[in-house]
């Protein structure tokens, strides 16, 4: 690819993201300004991805602080609070979300000036918290090529929604372990699941394949238990919105039939993840809340209304993957069976 792909930039005092509903027809951005703006480019998917997400809330903090009027510091941190309140509103399963938020208030906590010196701070923050992005995902690809199976030499893998530059601040996290299997010879093709509803895995998945020449091959959802009996996956690698501290995980919908299917053919199924992606605070999964999306992501493809009317709808966007079938989470900290990520709390 001649360009890296960056979803979420920080450019002329505003934010610039690709506008991720349009790929992969048209590659455009969409400038923010105001954190109104972003919470809605966040609860629309203009930005999507739970590390992406949590970048752009981060900027979003930044923008609203800048809106606020009052110079009366705790007054200013009050409002703040509530800033942060409308954007964690906006996707409530991406628990870096959280985490970027967290991170912004406690630095305008932390800083010992008046309003006006604690604004740029976060700014820095903000940038921090891309710059490292980016790291983290580079690191969780190099681990994640540790761990991937020793044979063949060059692997199919498999990989659902899109867990790629676009989901972060850039590289992946399923992805970044694609890239680096890449990069150094180890990978044969990448199998896309299509990903139904929204198709991040055929929109999104595919597009950043194909700016890199790396093999991609899309496939329905459906279709996942017939290529393994076929032999032509040797492992599956996926992300995550939210880990619970016992290592379930949610991601996109069907990921955990992906690794059911994956159990039952004997192949190894791999979640990769930064450590803001896990939350010790949750013992296991079942207290991951899951967001429930708008029917018409199921009963329209386009202009096209796909069901009769009458029909009922059940659209939730994620579900969780219990511990067992994982048989690692990846990490920028290094490769762990789901039952050792704890050791990671205070990281």
């Amino acid at each position: 690819m001649n360009t890296p792909v960056y979803p979420v930039r920080w450019q002329n005092d505003r934010v610039l993201l690709i506008d991720q509903n349009r790929l992969p027809n048209e590659y455009t951005y969409v400038e923010i300004d105001l954190v109104e703006d972003m919470a809605r480019a966040i609860s629309t998917m203009i930005v999507r991805g739970a590390p992406a997400i949590g970048v752009a809330a981060a900027y979003g903090m930044y923008l609203g602080a800048k809106e606020i009027t009052t110079t009366d510091r705790d007054e200013f941190l009050t409002q703040l609070v509530t800033i942060g309140k409308t954007l964690r509103a906006t996707r409530p399963t991406a628990v870096n979300l959280f985490w970027a938020i967290d991170r912004m208030e406690a630095t305008a906590r932390n800083c010992a000036g008046t309003v006006a010196e604690i604004i740029p701070q976060l700014l820095v923050a903000a940038q921090q918290i891309n710059a490292d992005d980016i790291a983290t995902c580079q690191a969780i690809g190099a681990h994640g090529l540790k761990v991937l199976p020793s044979s063949p030499d060059k692997l199919c893998l498999l990989t659902h929604c899109n867990a790629g530059a676009l989901a972060t601040a850039g590289y992946g996290t399923a992805l970044g372990v694609v890239r680096s299997a890449w990069t150094q010879g180890r990978l044969a093709r990448i199998y896309a699941d299509e990903t139904r509803p929204r198709l991040q895995g055929a929109r999104l998945t595919s597009w950043e394949c194909v700016q890199e020449g790396i093999p991609v091959t899309v496939i329905a959802d459906s279709m996942a238990a017939h290529c393994m009996k076929q032999g032509l996956i040797d492992a599956v690698v996926v992300g995550a919105d939210r880990i619970a501290a016992n290592g379930d995980a949610a991601n996109k919908i069907g990921t955990y039939s992906l690794a059911l299917v994956a159990k039952a053919h004997n192949i190894p199924f791999f979640v990769a993840a930064p450590r803001s992606t896990i939350d010790f605070s949750l013992h296991d999964g079942s207290g991951i809340p899951i967001e429930e999306r708008h029917p018409s992501e199921l009963y329209q493809i386009g202009d096209t209304i796909v069901c009769p009317p009458g029909v009922e709808f059940y659209n939730p966007a994620f579900d969780v993957t219990p511990a067992h079938l994982i048989q690692a989470i990846i990490t920028e900290f290094g490769a762990f069976p789901p039952t050792e990520i704890i050791d990671l709390k205070n990281r």
